[in-house]
């Protein structure tokens, strides 16, 4: 089968209900299992939070309904964060052979911002089973894909909030139903941010560790872990590798795809990602105003300090000028670990950014990044366009990519 037709075989056949679900004419099949995150607790919406690393205690309380356009919003944004049940209880997807023998080895796959449905990544998913022969696990992002209400993805819901939106801010652009609910929240509190990326972070050393401990059925308890990102997912997974909590990712290899630069040399105003006042929040919170925030913001000043990595880490990661050095140390280290792939025509990650982060100003660090810019129209939400009329073209690019991330990925 080529690309066009792998993408709707699977679309049609892939859902989160069923435990199992084989392919057909394939050896694969798709196995879902529950997940139930321990981490919760960090996010936004309790009055008291506790550092247990350093034994400090934290009163804080974000009035969110002080503010005219989270009153006017829809009753599905109003639920504190650590309250939202989707996002604590939820499942995964594994891609691997049928047979009933745990997988040796496995590839963490992480999709973009502002993604609801995994229908894109399922062709990406199963290129990389058969190049590899290790399973993938499709892992959401916090309050992303079955992370999320349902009301979030429901249109005529969605588009009212972008239409309240249009009209309290008049010189918003590219507000639509497709990202009203991430615009909203974000624009209302920048901070989750942070704290909804923190707890996929600690989310993923959950599953890695449960994984290690025998608890998954599916996969060897002593395999390696690899990750192939996406977009936004590079960000998390970079720094998941700067960090290597307790030398988890010691040996772990990335893949990156249209992602990788600092948060500031990122344009994600989309109709499909964020609309243009939630960046503009966004960017003033985490790049212009950080240092300010800290002191009204007690506990995610100590997140982001030297004893915790992770906060650390991602500080690196936000604006190219600043913490450069650390970063690019960092970044020299894992020269072996990394490899990327970024396209021409992408405007939501330049590739001269991609370059520029990962190789630095003077490209002293021997990180393989290749810029495509291939021959038929892509973007970044679509690099692989199921027209078919490209079907060859696609089909020729689509399996090029895949073969260099999967050598990567062993």
């Amino acid at each position: 089968m080529n690309y066009r037709e792998t993408f709707i075989l699977l679309k049609n056949l892939f859902n989160q209900v069923q435990d199992v679900i084989p392919i057909p004419d394939s050896k694969l099949n798709f196995i879902n299992l529950n997940f139930q995150s321990n981490n919760s607790y960090i996010l936004p919406g309790a009055s008291v939070y506790n550092c247990n690393k350093h034994n400090k205690v934290f009163y804080e309380k974000h009035h969110l309904d002080n503010k005219v356009y989270f009153r006017n919003s829809h009753e599905s944004l109003k639920t504190e964060d650590c309250d939202i049940i989707e996002n604590r209880n939820f499942r995964y997807t594994i891609l691997k052979n049928k047979d009933n023998k745990k997988t040796k080895d496995y590839i963490l796959l992480y999709h973009g911002l502002n993604e609801k449905y995994w229908t894109k990544y399922l062709p990406w998913a199963k290129k990389l089973v058969e190049l590899t022969g290790k399973a993938v696990i499709l892992f959401p992002i916090a309050f992303h894909m079955s992370r999320a209400p349902a009301e979030w993805s429901k249109p005529k819901i969605m588009q009212l909030i972008s239409e309240k939106r249009k009209e309290h801010f008049t010189s918003i652009v590219d507000s639509t139903f497709a990202n009203a609910a991430i615009s909203a929240r974000i624009q209302m509190l920048p901070q989750r941010f942070f704290w909804s990326g923190l707890q996929t972070y600690y989310d993923t050393v959950q599953l890695v560790n449960e994984i290690r401990n025998g608890n998954n059925p599916h996969i060897d308890e002593n395999s390696d872990v690899g990750i192939f990102a996406y977009s936004i997912g590079s960000f998390l997974a970079e720094i998941l590798l700067m960090t290597n909590h307790e030398n988890m990712f010691d040996k772990t290899k990335l893949f990156i795809f249209c992602g990788g630069p600092t948060i500031d040399r990122m344009y994600p105003v989309s109709k499909y990602i964020l609309d243009s006042d939630a960046n503009i929040a966004l960017y003033s919170f985490f790049i212009e105003h950080l240092e300010n925030e800290f002191k009204n913001d007690e506990r995610l000043s100590h997140f982001f300090n030297e004893d915790h990595s992770a906060g650390k880490y991602f500080k690196s990661m936000l604006c190219y000028q600043k913490m450069k050095d650390l970063r690019e140390r960092r970044f020299m280290q894992l020269k072996n670990q990394i490899s990327a792939i970024a396209l021409k025509k992408d405007e939501v990650i330049p590739p001269i950014e991609v370059l520029n982060v990962l190789q630095g100003d003077y490209r002293e660090n021997p990180i393989k990044v290749s810029i495509y810019d291939l021959p038929f129209k892509y973007n970044h939400i679509s690099p692989f366009p199921n027209n078919s009329d490209i079907t060859d073209e696609v089909d020729y690019y689509f399996n090029k990519i895949f073969e260099i991330a999967s050598a990567h990925l062993g």
